[in-house]
């Protein structure tokens, strides 16, 4: 699991074809590579990759079909570069929301304005992702927790604060850019209840499944 809170920038500096699958290699100098082993979870743009090899400056990681399929990873070049997270332990601070690493669509920036000194983004998603998305609710953006300030339609806008747009890649979005979007792990629960009984909300309802 992961809290959304971007630790460091990479620099993809090698993405090799091996059987079908792509090997990347990531680098970065915000990290404490020294401390991390072979097989921890590692957030890259919001994706949970697995390190199989570790270097002084980063790690090796393979990224299956299905990864390349569902997020914006196959796109990116050597030279990129990427959010990175490391696995939350138990007892870290919880900065951000809950995330997974599972990224659930791709989305796209369609627009791209400075806000004071915050920089304000719509982002344009698949409709039927839409409805995981709510005002004041969270969202996971390349790894990077964002509270939604408006939603119309299948679009949502997100205010990047400096810090923010400094830390991570947001700061060199621009229009057209392409995103890996993970929606909040509570919505797709209370659909996936809802759904097994056909829909009926209720205050008892919710109390009976642990959310009120």
């Amino acid at each position: 699991m992961f809290t959304g809170i971007i630790k460091a920038k990479g620099t993809i500096t090698a993405a090799k074809s091996k059987g079908g699958d792509v090997c990347m290699t990531v680098r970065s100098e915000g990290l404490p590579w020294s401390e991390f082993e072979p097989g921890e979870s590692i957030s890259v743009n919001g994706v949970c990759l697995t390190a199989v090899g570790l270097h002084d400056d980063g790690f090796d990681t393979d990224i299956s079909v299905e990864t390349l399929d569902v997020t914006g990873l196959g796109d990116l070049d050597v030279g990129s570069h990427v959010n990175l997270e490391p696995a939350i332990s138990l007892g870290e601070r919880l900065g951000g929301h809950l995330v997974s690493g599972h990224v659930d669509c791709t989305g796209k920036v369609v627009a791209c304005e400075q806000d004071a000194r915050s920089i304000r983004l719509a982002i344009e998603i698949p409709e039927d992702y839409a409805r995981y998305v709510a005002k004041k609710g969270s969202v996971c953006i390349d790894g990077v927790s964002l509270t939604i300030n408006e939603v119309s339609g299948n679009r949502f806008e997100v205010n990047i604060i400096p810090h923010t747009a400094e830390v991570t890649i947001i700061g060199d979005y621009a229009i057209g850019t392409v995103v890996n979007i993970e929606v909040d792990l509570l919505a797709r629960y209370i659909e996936r209840l809802l759904g097994a009984d056909k829909g009926e909300l209720s205050i008892d309802f919710l109390k009976a499944h642990g959310y009120a």
